[in-house]
């Protein structure tokens, strides 16, 4: 794509061309009219239906029994990593700092268990149903037969993924029977692809990146009609999958006794990719905890696709390698060089800003935790902590009463990554923490 000149002047892009970590603060937070028609009774259907679901995701998936089938993460208060953390990067956080352990969702490990299952679900219940088979008030533990079975056999269900979105798809897509297809890139740990071919799934490996992954998805489902495609860079679904955690967030607070109003605001840090499973957290935040409430994303200065499109005004008409960049990340998840469609306008006056960070303090970040807390995730599910750190000297001229805030980082990802890997990314991290 030729860009305007105006385009590659901008001081930021030029720092995003150096891979400089910046920390953008969004001049359209909470100015901006909303440019969606979802709302707070979208969120709810959602939440519904993966109550519906509850019956059958226990009897399919046992390790949700306990539950009742809702999938759901703690939400951990982590004293020693905050103190830690600060301590070595040289800064204060006033408030309480917790990890939202999304690398504890059952079924895939990440926060793509939300989204992604939730889409898989929703399919499911549409094609039951106009078969004539399912009625909204049944038990829904029947899908686990072998009837609906054969009757989702009929269908495809196909995504493009760089690892986690594949997963979370892949496992419970196949489990239902669907044939199952996941397009993945080259930046998808071989563990993932894998996983998946243990569980079913026909995993096709593209030498390229995730925009030619899911482009080529997307135009081989779109020949069969047999084929439900899962988009990633455009899907209201996926948006309102994810954005079902603020609600169930808004419940672990009350019980923890946490409150959120003015002067008690929360802050999350959310890791950011393609921009749409921190986008439906950040649409939920706004919906179901209000104004108080306020999310800043976190990307690799080598890919920060959601602030190069949100800073141009471009969104998804632009990739982080139209100016130069290589897209090369630890962080696999994250590895997403354009956005999503949905991502910038609906973030537009939501979303409070956008840091990046090197790949470096991901990979301290992941040691450190393991060793304050003894909390195994991957890389990009620690980025949050950049964005903690980049954040504050912005919040403490914004915001009064920072010392009774509290401040929530968003674990992404990590139960299901092999121990070699953990150790890995262990002895990464403690090698730059050792320096």
């Amino acid at each position: 794509m030729a860009l305007d000149a105006s385009v590659l002047n901008n001081p930021l892009v030029q720092d995003l061309q150096a891979q400089k970590e910046v920390m953008w603060v969004n001049p359209d937070y909470r100015k901006a009219a909303a440019t969606t028609q979802l709302s707070q009774a979208d969120l709810f259907d959602a939440e519904a239906r993966f109550r519906r679901f509850g019956a059958y995701m226990a009897v399919a998936f046992p390790e949700t029994a306990a539950t009742g089938g809702i999938l759901e993460s703690p939400l951990h208060k982590i004293d020693r990593m905050k103190a830690s953390v600060t301590a070595r990067e040289d800064y204060q956080v006033a408030g309480n700092v917790f990890l939202k352990a999304d690398n504890e969702l059952p079924i895939s490990g990440s926060i793509k268990s939300r989204g992604g299952i939730y889409e898989v679900l929703k399919f499911a219940e549409s094609v039951a149903i106009k078969a004539g088979k399912l009625a909204y008030l049944d038990d829904y533990a029947v899908l686990n037969e072998p009837e609906f079975h054969n009757l989702f056999s009929q269908y495809g269900i196909a995504v493009g993924s760089t690892g986690n979105l594949g997963l979370s798809i892949g496992i419970v897509a196949a489990k239902l029977g669907f044939k199952t297809t996941v397009h993945m890139s080259m930046d998808a740990k071989a563990w993932k692809k894998d996983l998946l071919r243990e569980k079913g799934v026909n995993v096709v490996e593209y030498e390229g990146n995730f925009t030619q992954a899911i482009t080529a998805g997307r135009e081989q489902a779109a020949a069969d009609p047999t084929t439900y495609f899962i988009d990633d860079e455009g899907s209201t679904d996926l948006f309102l999958g994810y954005g079902v955690a603020a609600i169930r967030l808004q419940k672990q607070l009350k019980d923890m006794h946490i409150p959120v109003d003015e002067d008690h605001p929360l802050f999350v840090y959310l890791p950011a990719g393609v921009g749409g499973s921190p986008g439906g957290v950040t649409f939920g935040l706004s919906q179901i905890l209000g104004e108080h409430a306020h999310a800043i994303f976190a990307e690799p200065t080598h890919i920060p696709s959601v602030l190069l499109g949100m800073a141009t005004g471009l969104n998804d008409q632009i990739s982080v390698y139209d100016i130069g960049l290589d897209g090369m990340t630890e962080a696999d998840g994250l590895a997403v060089g354009r956005p999503s469609r949905l991502a910038g306008r609906v973030l537009k006056p939501i979303l409070e800003g956008i840091a990046t960070f090197d790949d470096d303090r991901i990979m301290a970040y992941t040691a450190e935790l393991r060793d304050t807390e003894g909390i195994k995730v991957e890389p990009s599910a620690t980025a949050g902590f950049a964005a903690l750190r980049e954040a504050q000297p912005y919040l403490t001229t914004q915001y009064p009463h920072l010392d009774q805030a509290t401040h929530i980082v968003w674990a992404t990802g990590g139960m299901l990554v092999p121990e070699s890997e953990h150790e890995r990314n262990y002895q990464l991290g403690k090698a730059i923490l050792d320096r």
